[in-house]
Formats: C-alpha cells, structure tokens, sequence
C-alpha cells in the first residue's frame, strides 16, 4: 500500500512538472512578431510617483558605461560578449528624463552635435551671401548645472546556486537557478565648484532558472515510452541593468531632497509619504545583507511559550500509542543571539497497548542554539535534563532523572510572536519509567511539538541598531 502510495505521488509530481515545464510553449509565438515598445520593469512606477520639483535640473552625462570589463559567461570558454550593456547612458538619459527632476542635454557625442552646429552655420552664411538676407544667430548651448557621473561597477556571476530534483521507477523532474547580481554607483558633480554633491548606489539581482521533467518506463513487452520536457529563463541583464539606474535616480532625487540641493514645488512633500517611504526603506536597507535578507536582532531577552506535544512512548511494553502533553517553558536570551537559555514545566502521558497508561509531570533546564537568530525563519537545536515524576499512584514523589535533545524551526509571526515545531527525544537514567526493567536500553520516549513563543521587551542590540 505504501508503495502503490509513493507511485501515486510521484505520479503526480512528475505531472506537475511536465504541466510546469510546458507552460512557457503554449504562450510562445510561432509567426513574427511586431516591433513593440520596450517593456517596463516594475520599479519604473517609482519615476511617476515622485513629487513634482520646483525647477527642473539641467544635468550632462558624459559617460555612464560599463567599468567591470567582464565578458559573459560562458560553459563552453571563452566568450567576447560582454556581460553588461554598453549602452547605459541611454539608458541613464531615459531614466532622467522620465524622473521629469531633470532636463538631460547631449554630451555623450557632443563632437556630431557641434559638427552639425557648424553645417547649420556655413549654409545660412552661404545663404546670407547668395540672397543678401540677414540669417539669425544659433542661440547657445545649454550648460548644466550639474554633472552626472558613474556606471556599472560590478557584475557579480553566481552569488546563489542551487537545485533539487526527485526520480523514482523512471519518472522525475528536477530544477536549477542562479543568482548573479549587478551593482550601479551615480554621483552628482557641482558645474561651478567641482564639489561632488551626493553619490548613491544600488544593486539588482539576476535570476535564471531551468525546470525539467522527464519519463522513461516499460509501458509492455518491448515497448519503451520516453518523454522529456523543460524550460529555461534568464532575466534579461539590460533589464536589470535599467531598474538599477532607475532606482539609483530615484535615491539620488531624494538624497537631494533631504540635504536641500534641490526642492519639491510644494514644501509639504518634504516630509510627504514618499520621502518618508525613502527613509525607511534606507533604514531597512543598513540591516539587510547582500542576499535580501534583514538582518537584526529580533528577539526580546524574555520569552513565554505554549506548547502541545503528541509523544510515543518506547519502553519495555509492546504496541506503544500516540498520547498528547503540554508545555510551558521561559526562555532568556544571553548576549549571543545565538544561544538562550530555557526552562520547561511540562505534563505528557506515555501509553501501550490495553495495559499501560500513566501521566508524568516534569521540569527540566535546556539550552538552545539558533542557526539564524537574525532572520525571521530560523532552525534550532536543543539539549538539557531534568526530572520526572508520575502525576499520580505509588512513587508518585520520586524523581526520575532524565536527559533532553531536540531539532526545530522557529518562525516569526511578528516581532513579538514566534511559531515553533521541532522534535524531541527524552531518555531516563532508569529502565523503572514504566515500572519494569526489562532488556539492555533505559525507558524514552519521543514527540513532535509545536507552539508559540510570545517574546517580551526589546532586545538591547536590537535597540542599538535600530539607533544607528
């Protein structure tokens, strides 16, 4: 039955993964298609949400291009491909432009632009000689008041990779995906000092992705049934490359906001919404790592958890069953959010077959490690002893010893609540738990136990951080 069951399961998953792997080919074209207008990363809204600016800004981009010099990777060797765009002014210039803070003016190729401005000056002279007739003077150049500069600092290939892929009797499905990561810096340079007004960096990352599923089986005598199937994707690295210049606009608009370089047309969008947004998304951003994660002390000193437990006894009785147990545990948290320390009261019942069934009521100190106790979701292990004592009947007082260890994952519901699950196993110093000293081993017993912690106070490195 069990393995009829795992057949079933399998079945579907590679089910699953097929219908997967298929989707990308019932959306893909099988005539031409049109020219269309370039596509629009999300974080291009951010450009129309800005508060509108008093005067607009006239700002030179000489050069905004790719300074890494790497070339794509490739599985194959060698490959002179670059990895990023080239054309990153382009694309500088278009986020100035929608961003409507500045008006960009041309000095990328300004040698074509004053080229043309002399043939426009030799044919109305020309023109003036031939008909006599007073030509008008081209008007002058527009100057910049300040003066962009920057670019694409680095490319970094394979920052996560990883997969996972199951087969059984034949059929399975397996997936793969990759994270580079580019990093953009832009600084704004005074025109009439030289002074370097405010420089701002962001970075994005780059996703690719592959997802396949194949079946390989005797469906008969002599009759082989084979199928495969996949995708792949690669977010495009132009499209990476535009939502960083644009979110690096976007910061340096609001750096300038905060230190009085350049003001809104209305005084309240100071400290409107969407400055305050900026802030907080920058405070949070002092407390994130390079992966995305946030990275702070969230966990008060104090903690107070609740828990429920179904336990297996495993003794010397045959049939052992499945009974249920409670906890209330107080945990401390020492100067390395690493480690805490906790003590449990607890009440559990241990039963086997139709003969035995007793309640035990027990105390015990234990100390916890967490894997990640700056993150929200993290792993944890635990180990202690105590005592045990039956609830009720003969030798109800007397105290058996035991030893305590444990595996779980603890999730943050909030930064107050935590919701648990873990494993736990008990062994006793004593073969006497159930009354009888049979065989080699001591009594034990094991449970699955989940929870919720309710944390109390602040912890104080957390409060540090969040000062800085």
């Amino acid at each position: 039955m069990l393995r009829s069951l795992c057949r079933r399961v399998l079945l579907g998953v590679g089910v699953w993964g097929a219908a997967t792997a298929c989707a990308p080919f019932f959306h893909q074209s099988f005539t031409p298609e049109k020219a269309r207008l370039g596509a629009d990363v999300e974080g291009n809204r951010a450009l129309y949400q800005l508060p509108p600016p008093r005067e607009r800004i006239v700002a030179a981009v000489y050069k905004f291009r790719d300074q890494t010099g790497q070339y794509k990777p490739s599985q194959n060797g060698s490959s002179f491909s670059t990895a990023i765009t080239q054309g990153s002014t382009s694309i500088l210039l278009r986020a100035l432009e929608e961003s409507r803070w500045f008006n960009p003016i041309e000095r990328e190729n300004l040698g074509n632009l004053l080229n043309e401005r002399k043939i426009i000056r030799s044919s109305r002279a020309e023109y003036q000689d031939l008909t006599g007739q007073r030509q008008p003077a081209l008007p002058s150049l527009l100057f910049a008041g300040i003066l962009l500069e920057g670019g694409v600092v680095s490319y970094d290939a394979n920052v996560i990779t990883g997969g996972a892929g199951l087969r059984y009797f034949g059929a399975g499905a397996s997936g793969q995906y990759r994270q580079d990561r580019v990093t953009v810096y832009l600084r704004a340079i005074s025109t009439s000092t030289g002074e370097i007004l405010k420089t701002v960096y962001t970075s994005k990352t780059i996703l690719s992705q592959q997802v396949d599923a194949s079946l390989f089986r005797f469906v008969n005598f002599k009759r082989l049934l084979e199928t495969e199937t996949g995708f792949t994707y690669n977010e495009p690295t132009e499209m990476a490359v535009k939502e960083a210049i644009e979110k690096s606009v976007e910061a340096l608009i609001y750096e300038g906001i905060r230190d009085n370089l350049w003001s809104p047309l209305n005084e309240a969008d100071v400290q409107g919404p969407a400055v305050a947004a900026y802030l907080r998304e920058k405070a949070e951003n002092q407390q994130t790592d390079v992966l995305g994660r946030v990275q702070r002390e969230r966990r008060g000193r104090l903690g107070l958890s609740l828990s429920g437990a179904a336990t297996r006894y495993n003794g010397d009785f045959k049939s052992p069953q499945l009974r249920a147990g409670g906890q209330l545990s107080l945990h401390y948290q020492a100067v390395n959010p690493k480690l805490a320390a906790s003590v449990h009261l607890g009440r559990f019942e241990l039963g086997a077959g139709d003969f035995y069934r007793e309640t035990f009521n027990y105390l015990e100190a234990c100390g916890q490690y967490r894997l990640f106790p700056q993150d929200r979701f993290t792993p944890f292990v635990l180990a202690g002893g105590g005592v045990t004592a039956r609830a009720r009947g003969t030798n109800a007082r007397a105290a058996l010893g035991h030893l305590t260890a444990g595996v779980g994952v603890e999730y943050l519901l909030t930064d107050r609540v935590g919701l648990s699950v873990g494993l736990e196993g008990r062994y006793f110093l004593t073969d006497q738990l159930d009354r009888i000293t049979l065989g080699t081993y001591n009594d034990s017993y094991g449970s699955l136990r989940g929870g919720l912690t309710f944390y109390l106070g602040r912890n104080p490195a957390g409060q540090r951080q969040s000062l800085r």
